[in-house]
Formats: structure tokens, sequence, C-alpha cells
């Protein structure tokens, strides 16, 4: 019989691992709608995800300058009404596609009819 705290733990190992690799994507999302400046970001992230991911805003702030380096987002400084000027963070067209093409070979997998049976069987074999 597995201990729960056992459990916890493992499930937890997991998520900051699966988490960590999808911030790139939750920022690319959100990106796709709208430009953004970093200090609005996190609390964007957080809401677009149903918070399921958080990130600090080193993380954010670095995932941003390794995207811009990459050409998928890049930015431009715009005067803000409220104090100092900001940078607005986009998607490129590159970001774009790239985007486009995560999703259709890594996300939308999970709608195939098969799959989703299978995740269904999974969780409602017990109830968590």
């Amino acid at each position: 019989m597995m201990d729960e705290n056992n459990l916890d733990y493992l499930l937890a190992q997991w998520e900051a691992t699966y988490k960590k690799g999808l911030l790139s994507f939750w920022l690319l999302l959100l990106l796709a709608q709208r430009e953004a400046y970093p200090y609005e970001i996190s609390a964007a992230v957080a809401e677009l995800s149903q918070d399921t991911i958080s990130a600090e805003d080193n993380s954010i702030y670095r995932a941003l300058k390794r995207l811009a380096k990459s050409g998928v987002v890049d930015s431009e400084v715009r005067p803000s009404e409220n104090g100092p000027n900001r940078r607005y963070f986009y998607l490129t067209d590159l970001g774009r596609d790239l985007l486009g093409q995560f999703i259709t070979r890594n996300i939308m997998v999970f709608r195939h009819p098969e799959i989703a049976n299978l995740m269904q069987q999974v969780t409602e074999s017990k109830e968590y």
C-alpha cells in the first residue's frame, strides 16, 4: 500500500517538473491573446492557467529573455500613465507559428477520443 505522504511527494515532484516546462507555453499563449509587460504577466499567467501555474518575476524575465533571443517574442518600450515607461512583450510571427505547432503536436493529442477516454477512466476509477 502506498503511503499518502509518499504519493503527495511524488505528485509534487512531477508537477514541479511539468510546470517548469510549461511556463513558456503559458507565456506564449498569453502573448497570443495580447501584449503584456512583465509586472502583470505573473498574475495573468496564473489566471489564464486557472491557477495551475505560478511563476516568480525572475523566472518570467529569464523566460522572456530566452524567447526574445530566439525570435519568438519581441518587445517595445511605451510610456506609462502611472510611472516609468514599460516594456511590452508580444508574439512574433515565428512565435505564433511555434505555438501553433506545439499545440498541434503536444496538446491536441489530449482531445483524441481514445486518450480522453483513458484519462477519464483513470480519474473515475478513484476519487481525487
